[in-house]
């Protein structure tokens, strides 16, 4: 592991709206192959935009990590209701520049959620990652965060389109 970097974590600013719109396409690695690259980055552009608009306002908030004067990366947190209506913290995005991963950013970008979660009386801080981006995971288990919801994808074969009736239950095997 590579020796760990002291960054300052401060609240989102203005000026840092650049930098963080930089580290965007950061939100890209571990989307499988199969996902359109360009629609997956204009998600990911807005879903950044998004949560940098709502900074500061009740319920949200941006933090960013400092290091060597630079924007080393950033974490977007706010509330969202779980399937079961129990709302609960939420980190949308994280991400930390090239070249300073493992360095403990991420960890004191995670702390700072944590920390605002905890003072916005939340029991909870849910986050969401692709399955192919095992830095990321390996990162939120040793953070203690554990799984809780599994999403699978098939692709499904253009030439089942003309298939007339649907495959009767036993009949498939």
């Amino acid at each position: 592991m590579a020796a760990q970097q002291a960054a300052q974590v401060r609240p989102f600013q203005s000026t840092d709206y650049e930098a963080v719109l930089a580290l965007a396409p950061r939100l890209t690695d571990g989307v499988p192959p199969w996902r359109e690259s360009a629609a997956v980055l204009n998600a990911v552009h807005g879903w950044v935009t998004g949560s940098v608009a709502m900074a500061g306002q009740s319920g949200h908030a941006v933090y960013v990590a400092i290091s060597d004067g630079q924007l080393a990366g950033f974490v977007t947190v706010s509330e969202r209701a779980h399937f079961t209506g129990q709302v609960d913290a939420y980190v949308g995005e994280l991400a930390v520049a090239p070249g300073l991963e493992r360095h403990g950013i991420a960890s004191q970008l995670m702390a700072a959620a944590e920390i605002w979660a905890a003072r916005n009386g939340f029991s909870r801080l849910a986050l969401e990652t692709g399955a192919a981006n095992l830095p990321a995971r390996h990162l939120y288990a040793a953070l203690g965060y554990q799984e809780e919801d599994v999403r699978l994808t098939k692709a499904i074969p253009s030439s089942l389109a003309a298939v007339v009736e649907p495959v009767a239950s036993s009949q498939v095997s």
